[in-house]
């Protein structure tokens, strides 16, 4: 009897992956032979839990993609799947020594491997799915992480018990889906059995007996139908196979939880499988067995007509057999037994020569598939069959992970921003930076599969109106909109309250009046006369420049009087002379804070210092303009009763924009420079416009900047001028 350490040393060695690596080529092998001598040296001194050394893994992940007969990239994925992870081998090391797409079958092994579902809930299920499936833009990638999933099942008694029931449930919920899914009937079979068996060993050991007592018992009547079949068969002259079959463990179970059914009453526990060489004996098989036994009403579906999902494809009738006993038969081709049994594997494993099995094959939606053998048996050119299997089985959505693990499906583009709308409108709003994955980005920031998303808000943060240029799911335009509209509403309203004020001492009244006791009548007065519904929208039409305050002011001036209030002489002396030389319209200080109902006009972009005029566009709100802009010029000799007095608020809270012209001489480094010199400046750069005259010898640069006042645009220039191959630099002429 041999010695453990030579069972291990059989266990490692690639002998046992040679025998079964007979369909790749010569140079193929080569390459798999050195993935398993780089793995063996990689994991040297590392041992299973079991006691085998850890290439054994490798090695029986790398034996199940052999089964599957996947090629050799896929192998040497397969075999070097836990290098990155637990031996510290770099992604660069692997592109070096095995090529890009060995690589980065490991490297998207190694990210799956990263995930970590800790939720029972089943659609947070369902997403992590679709995330792995999305994550993985290689269908190999999946299949090999099934592999090893499925070897990590046989061997999970080997790990301690308290493991088990996380990585059962895990195996139910997550991967044996993804094996149905992919159409991998087998390896959905084994992984739903060995899941089963760890999660519940002793409902697992009591069905397990039933079964068997139960397959005894019924071993007679199934031969006895099977012989029966055969038979009938064979008197129409029509070859085929039957074998027989039988429901996993778990699916038994899972039909008697569900419709709470005994055992015994149970009944499609076995069934026969008939296969037959054409599409056309499908159903010449049919009919053949319906003549035969009786069919149980409403239990017949045709899945060639209509195919599965995953490609799956059979006849499916229940007939009433010996003894009363209903017994399921499945009837396919070779072809849809293979793809049955193998789904997406089987597209390597078998090659229709059939036209019109072919024609079916393409109603699989598996195109894409065939071309891969295609490919494989015609050219050997691994590049092109690199850019076909990297394939996206989720192709419209992005799934991601709150910090809290939570799972969010995403359209394909989303952003930062789509993300925060997404979780709440309170958080939207007050997003003011992300980090994915523990790193800062800017909040256009795209999202892709797996990220962990952490969005930072504050209380005084409010959304942007430039996140309606990338922002992708209709939820968040519309919240953005509406939060934009409403501070616009809000700010329009206090602007037009400050200017009727204003308006209304230049009449000679202190302040306005409220809207409690005497004057609510003065109020509802005043809106009969302007056609507003409340003083909230008479005063934000004001802000917007819809109505004049002089004139609301003078008519709520006259209903005061009339209500006995008189106007302060010494009061209205002063406004009078103060604003002598400006329209009465009250005057508006600005420090920047005002955001939607006010606006610097782009023509003139004054900055503080500089002399301004305030213009009321009809229902523009109010719209800043240098004091000597043509603009302004033009609007104030056809409308000067919109014009109001504005000024600089002593200390402004933000920076303001303006444009200035950079004269250069053309030449390497040039931009650079200028942008050094501005950046020297303190003077933020917003936009850039460069006129295309690179066979010139000088040209002009326009520079939008961002300053904090007029001094600050003139400490700018001053730096520009003084930059090597600056010819001249000047402020955006107002007046010319």
């Amino acid at each position: 009897m041999p010695s453990p350490a030579a069972v291990n040393a059989a266990a490692a060695s690639f002998a046992n992956l040679t025998a079964i690596l007979d369909y790749l080529s010569p140079v193929d092998l080569e390459q798999v032979r050195q993935a398993y001598r780089f793995a063996d040296e990689a994991h040297l001194g590392q041992l299973r839990n079991n006691g085998e050394p850890y290439i054994t893994h490798p090695i029986a992940v790398a034996a199940q993609c052999a089964e599957w007969k996947l090629d050799a990239q896929a192998l040497m994925a397969a075999l070097l799947h836990d290098a990155m992870e637990d031996c510290g081998v770099t992604k660069i090391e692997l592109i070096e020594r095995f090529g890009s797409p060995v690589a980065e079958l490991v490297d998207g092994l190694t990210k799956l491997d990263k995930l970590q579902f800790n939720t029972r809930e089943e659609n947070q299920a369902e997403s992590f799915r679709k995330m792995l499936l999305a994550m993985a833009r290689d269908v190999r990638v999946i299949l090999i992480k099934l592999a090893d999933r499925t070897h990590n099942m046989r061997t999970l008694s080997d790990v301690p018990q308290t493991k088990w029931t996380r990585i059962a449930s895990e195996t139910l919920d997550i991967y044996a889906p993804i094996a149905h899914r992919l159409g991998l009937n087998q390896t959905y079979r084994e992984l739903q059995n060995l899941a089963f068996r760890h999660l519940r060993p002793w409902r697992y050991a009591v069905l397990s007996k039933a079964v068997a007592k139960a397959r005894s018992r019924r071993r007679d009547l199934i031969q006895k139908v099977q012989r029966e079949v055969e038979a009938a068969f064979a008197s129409n002259g029509m070859k085929v196979k039957i074998d027989g079959r039988e429901k996993t463990l778990y699916s038994i179970y899972k039909k008697m939880d569900e419709k709470h059914l005994s055992f015994a009453q149970v009944t499609d526990i076995y069934g026969l499988r008939v296969i037959v060489p054409t599409v056309l004996d499908c159903y010449t098989a049919l009919g053949t067995l319906h003549q035969l036994y009786k069919p149980v009403p409403g239990k017949f579906k045709d899945h060639i007509a209509i195919g599965k999902l995953n490609g799956y494809q059979s006849l499916h009738t229940t007939l009433v057999g010996p003894s009363g006993v209903n017994v399921e038969f499945q009837v396919r081709t070779e072809a849809m037994h293979i793809v049955a049994e193998s789904g997406v594997a089987a597209h390597w494993l078998y090659k229709v020569n059939n036209p019109q099995e072919a024609t079916n094959g393409d109603r699989l939606g598996s195109k894409w598939l065939q071309s891969l053998l295609d490919i494989q048996d015609e050219t050997r050119d691994a590049a092109e069959f690199w850019d076909h299997v990297k394939v996206d089985l989720f192709p419209d959505a992005v799934y991601v992970f709150t910090p809290k693990s939570r799972i969010m499906a995403l359209p394909r583009g989303a952003t930062v921003v789509d993300f925060a709308y997404a979780i709440h409108s309170n958080i939207g709003d007050r997003t003011l930076a992300a980090k994915i994955n523990g790193q800062q980005v800017p909040l256009r920031t795209e999202l892709k599969n797996g990220d962990v998303i952490e969005i930072v808000t504050a209380p005084v943060s409010t959304p942007n109106p430039a996140w309606l240029s990338f922002v992708r799911t209709a939820r968040a335009r519309s919240k953005i909109r509406h939060h934009l509209k409403t501070r616009a509403h809000a700010e329009s309203e206090r602007l037009g309250e400050q200017m009727l004020a204003q308006a209304l001492r230049a009449e000679g009244i202190d302040k306005l009046p409220d809207e409690a006791g005497k004057n609510q009548a003065i109020w509802e007065k005043l809106l009969r006369f302007s056609g507003n519904k409340s003083r909230s929208e008479l005063l934000t039409d004001i802000g917007l420049g819809k109505r004049i305050a002089s004139i609301v002011a003078k008519r709520l001036l006259t209903l005061l009087i009339d209500s006995g209030e008189r106007p302060d002489a010494l009061l209205l002396t002063r406004e009078r002379y103060a604003a002598s030389e400006s329209v009465a319209q009250g005057g508006v200080t600005l420090d920047g804070s005002e955001n939607a109902s006010v606006r610097f006009a782009s023509c003139c972009r004054p900055v503080p210092g500089d002399t301004i005029v305030g213009y009321l566009g009809r229902g523009e709100g109010l719209i800043v303009h240098a004091h000597d802009c043509p603009v302004a010029r033009k609007l104030k000799s056809k409308d000067s009763e919109r014009f109001i007095s504005v000024e600089w608020s002593d200390e402004p809270v933000r920076t303001f924009e303006t444009e200035v012209v950079v004269t250069v001489s053309n030449g390497k480094g040039v931009l650079a420079r200028v942008a050094s010199a501005l950046a020297a400046a303190e003077a933020d750069i917003t936009h850039i416009d460069m006129a295309d005259e690179s066979a010139q010898d000088a040209t002009d640069l326009r520079f939008v900047i961002a300053v904090r006042d007029r001094n600050h645009v003139e400490t700018a220039l001053r730096n520009l001028r003084r930059t090597p191959s600056v010819l001249e630099a000047h402020r955006t002429k107002i007046n010319q």
